[in-house]
């Protein structure tokens, strides 16, 4: 029996951009949607943006402010932030060329090593992951918007009192404030891709323009003599051979924190123009960019403590303690803007291709974006961020989990497949095709990625804190080492006829 396929080759103005649909393509794999892109628009400008959004928020501020507190002085805990963003720089970098060169996103691409079908394992791995994030920072967004309410009205803080008017563990303020801002991100990511290009185009550079007033008008108010970078907690410092450990946790720490968007950063690296815009956005957004970002959180920490008596590492926090209405307003809304940018770079947009790609002719993208929106309110992720405990293992585990997903796509692409995609076989059920391996799953990547996460969950639990802060680098390391070790025993067809990709000199 002939297998189902869609119509004969067509173009479509669709949410996600413009994909090519060819004739052969099954129905089962292809929508407008996750095809390959007729049009690549995206610039370095667009890609530099995009790593603003994803770095000025409220959680990248608070992870580099929490590095002190591994008892690091600020020259340790700057080279600790640019070493690990110089790494997510080129692992970015690695990811993203297969989905820039054959105009796809994440999931698709990683049907060059799952199959066809076994694509959906990490396709919903990553796309569960990013619900629950996307529910985290929109309640940390939502945050800064009741800053500015109590500010404007002190009358509402009884209905900020989960004990006095709550539900589900959030106040009724809190659900408001949540509601709206769930709303907002809807609004902007159902306009497509285009209106989210635009949007990041202004968070990035909108919330460094704060970011410098606020850090000059505490240094002003505090006097640069009066700074002190020693940030540690209790004034104590770590020297020697200790302290160089807790450097090397926090660079770990770095990398974990972007090891998220850095599996689906091909959603976005699908839009580059060349593969050079690419990597040139990758650079001016991620070390540059970061080192800039990294410097501003330390001198706003270090202005802290002689203008308010103590180390504040909370943006917003900070912001609220100003003495200023205008100030509070303007700083709190720029922060809840810069956390939209982020939850809608990094984890909207991801399981919107995510579940799409599970049932392309059912989930729209659109429709994959809501169900994550929705079930990031299911969550409760306000319980979630309110238990340090459970962030702590959250983070750890995500990384057991994202790190094998990483190691098996690029020991397939780059040393088992040679940067060779066949691009239109991404999209076919036929036995013959390069992606098929066994009824469309790749068993050999199927059991690096098992095994390699279940190794990195049990160091998250078994082992030390320490340890278990390096479980995205275990399990990338052993998928990786894994998948190579067994790359004799993958199923291989005779390719089909369409012309193979060359890879890039």
């Amino acid at each position: 029996m002939s297998e189902t396929t869609l119509p004969a080759e067509t173009t479509h103005s669709h949410a996600a951009g413009d994909g090519i649909i060819k004739p052969g393509y099954d129905p089962r794999l292809a929508n407008e949607d996750l095809a390959p892109l007729k049009n690549q628009n995206w610039t370095s400008y667009n890609f530099f943006a995009f790593w603003m959004s994803d770095v000025h928020s409220v959680g990248g501020y608070l992870t580099a402010g929490s590095l002190f507190a591994l008892g690091l002085v600020a020259w340790q805990v700057l080279i600790a932030l640019l070493i690990g963003i110089t790494i997510v720089y080129f692992l970015c970098n690695l990811v993203a060329r297969p989905s820039q060169r054959t105009g796809t996103p994440y999931p698709v691409a990683s049907r060059i090593p799952f199959g066809v079908l076994g694509a959906n394992i990490p396709a919903i791995i990553r796309g569960l992951i990013a619900v629950a994030w996307y529910g985290i920072q929109t309640y940390l967004a939502s945050a800064a918007l009741i800053v500015v309410a109590l500010r404007l009205d002190p009358g509402l803080a009884p209905w900020a009192d989960v004990d006095q008017h709550g539900f589900l563990g959030l106040s009724a303020l809190g659900w408001l404030g949540f509601g709206v801002m769930w709303v907002l991100q809807a609004v902007v990511f159902w306009r497509g891709m285009e209106a989210i290009k635009k949007f990041i185009d202004f968070c990035g550079p909108a919330v460094y323009l704060v970011m410098f007033l606020l850090a000059a008008y505490l240094v002003w108010k505090a006097g640069w003599s009066n700074l002190d970078f020693n940030l540690a907690e209790g004034g104590k410092t770590l020297t020697g051979w200790p302290a160089w450990q807790e450097t090397i946790i926090a660079i770990a720490l770095v990398v974990s924190y972007f090891s998220g968007p850095m599996l689906n950063y091909g959603d976005f690296a699908r839009y580059g123009t060349t593969f050079g815009a690419v990597k040139k956005g990758n650079f001016l957004g991620l070390p540059v960019n970061f080192l800039v970002f990294a410097i501003l959180v330390v001198v706003t920490a270090a202005a802290t403590r002689p203008v308010f008596g103590e180390i504040l590492t909370d943006p917003v926090e900070t912001v609220a303690r100003l003495d200023n209405t205008f100030a509070i307003v303007l700083g709190a809304l720029t922060f809840m803007i810069a956390t939209i940018g982020i939850n809608i770079v990094a984890n909207f947009v991801s399981p919107a291709f995510d579940f799409s790609n599970v049932a392309p002719q059912k989930i729209s993208w659109r429709a994959g974006g809501m169900i994550a929106a929705i079930g990031s309110v299911l969550i409760t992720p306000w319980n979630l961020y309110n238990s340090p405990d459970t962030i702590h293992y959250t983070l750890d585990v995500l990384g057991a989990f994202i790190g094998p997903l990483y190691g098996v796509l690029i020991a397939d692409y780059y040393l088992v497949k040679r940067q060779t995609v066949v691009v239109d076989d991404l999209y076919t059920m036929r036995r013959d095709g390069t992606y098929h391996y066994v009824k469309g799953y790749n068993p050999v990547a199927i059991v690096a990625t098992a095994v390699a996460a279940v190794i990195g969950v049990l160091v998250v639990f078994l082992a030390s804190a320490d340890v278990a802060a390096f479980s995205w680098f275990i399990g990338a390391g052993i998928a990786f080492a894994l998948y190579l070790g067994l790359k004799s025993q993958i199923p291989v067809h005779a390719p089909a006829t369409v012309p193979a990709a060359s890879p890039e000199s």
